[in-house]
């Protein structure tokens, strides 16, 4: 299964890792459709701090790198979970800024339902590849595994002194009887 896990891996990516290569050296061309998007972020960000970049272009520029690096984590297997789930978080606003097909005045409605649809089926790619654990267990079941096994030990740790306590007694009864039957012969 490595072999496919591997290719559908850098399959997925590829599209983020192309596209964000595009946005980094080329924002302009995205920029106008992103700035749906982020311009009603610009209160927000200036908020939250007043040195962080907020004309579309940067932003596309950032998204543009993070989707690289995330993708070619993607694609050669490091970190594939959070990368994963980097290009999900990245792909909603994509999504929504550059394909509103619900607009029913663009003449191109049709096609933006198309490729709001393929995105659609790359984010529950995306959503797979976050929670795929390779078939090793995941920290959800090897908590709950770890608390179970834990409980065994130390049930099997009560019954071990339970036995320790009665082996214990039983030599001291056998200890003061050899100790009693030796103080009654004749010696």
């Amino acid at each position: 299964m490595k072999p496919v896990r591997t290719a559908a891996r850098a399959m997925l990516a590829s599209i983020f890792v192309i596209q964000g290569v595009r946005s980094v050296l080329k924002p302009d061309v995205t920029a106008d459709t992103a700035s749906r998007v982020t311009d009603p972020l610009k209160p927000l960000l200036e908020k939250v701090d007043p040195r962080i970049p907020t004309d579309a272009a940067t932003l596309v520029r950032i998204k543009g790198a993070s989707d690289v690096v995330a993708g070619v984590a993607l694609a050669t297997g490091h970190f594939t979970r959070p990368a994963a789930l980097v290009l999900a978080a990245n792909l909603v606003p994509t999504t929504v800024a550059g394909h509103p097909f619900w607009d029913r005045s663009r003449p191109d409605s049709k096609a933006q339902q198309t490729q709001f649809l393929k995105n659609l089926g790359l984010l529950g790619g995306l959503l797979l590849a976050a929670v795929d654990t390779e078939g090793r267990p995941g920290l959800g079941y090897r908590a709950s595994h770890a608390v179970d096994r834990s409980q065994h030990s130390i049930k099997r740790s009560q019954r071990s002194v339970k036995r320790a306590v009665r082996m214990a007694k039983r030599e001291a009864r056998i200890a003061a009887m050899s100790a009693a039957t030796a103080r009654k012969l004749p010696g």
